[in-house]
């Protein structure tokens, strides 16, 4: 087995490691609205939900290669909001333009041709095809050399409606087909979907574990 010492390895060499063995890695189109007043869009696959109560999401932005740092965090620490928008296979293309470095006063949802809306809770605006968008505050960020770590608390939740079963409690998978991104250019998309379930023995032991014990009557 190779060994790879994380406290010498250069840093794009842990990118390369981590990114390639850790996914895939959910896509957040991250929405914030610049100081100008328009929309700008971003795609980060350092991205997840860490947390249900409260509802907590987290992003990691990297700094730009000459240090500065990018629009969606100078965004984010000036307005404290943005919105994540999921991204499936009718707004991938859209996402991968979003990505390219454009200069700070170009709206990157109209140049990829993707419509918005405005947000209920947060100054931002969402993408109006998204399969889910979650409206979020910050929490808090923690400021490394080259790396913010942003969490936001999720105030609201939109959900298009083909999304999710007639119960409006499980999102449904024919339609729900998120795309996640592997390594490099990469990508993967959760058209295959399968089932797993405890054995009933297992979920017999699980429950009796956190079945309170009996008490006597005294």
């Amino acid at each position: 087995m190779m060994q790879f010492d994380f406290t010498t390895l250069p840093p794009q060499d842990r990118y390369r490691l981590l990114t390639n063995f850790v996914g895939p890695r959910p896509i957040a189109l991250v929405t914030t609205r610049s100081e100008a007043g328009h929309s700008n869009a971003a795609p980060m696959s350092f991205f997840n939900v860490f947390s249900q109560d409260p509802p907590i999401v987290i992003l990691g932005i990297q700094t730009r290669a000459d240090g500065n740092e990018k629009d969606t965090i100078v965004n984010i620490r000036r307005t404290q909001e943005f919105c994540v928008n999921m991204v499936d296979m009718e707004i991938a293309e859209a996402m991968i333009l979003c990505g390219v470095n454009f200069a700070r006063d170009v709206d990157e949802p109209a140049f990829a041709g993707l419509a918005t809306e405005e947000c209920r809770q947060i100054g931002a605006r969402r993408l109006t095809r998204t399969p889910c968008a979650m409206e979020c505050r910050v929490e808090r960020i923690i400021d490394f050399p080259r790396r913010a770590i942003v969490l936001g608390e999720v105030v609201e939740m939109h959900v298009r409606d083909d999304c999710l079963d007639a119960q409006g409690r499980y999102v449904n998978p024919e339609v729900y087909q998120p795309i996640a991104r592997l390594h490099a250019d990469n990508y993967i998309v959760a058209d295959r979907q399968f089932e797993l379930k405890k054995p009933n023995a297992a979920a017999a032991w699980e429950a009796d574990q956190l079945t309170p014990p009996k008490t006597q009557a005294g």
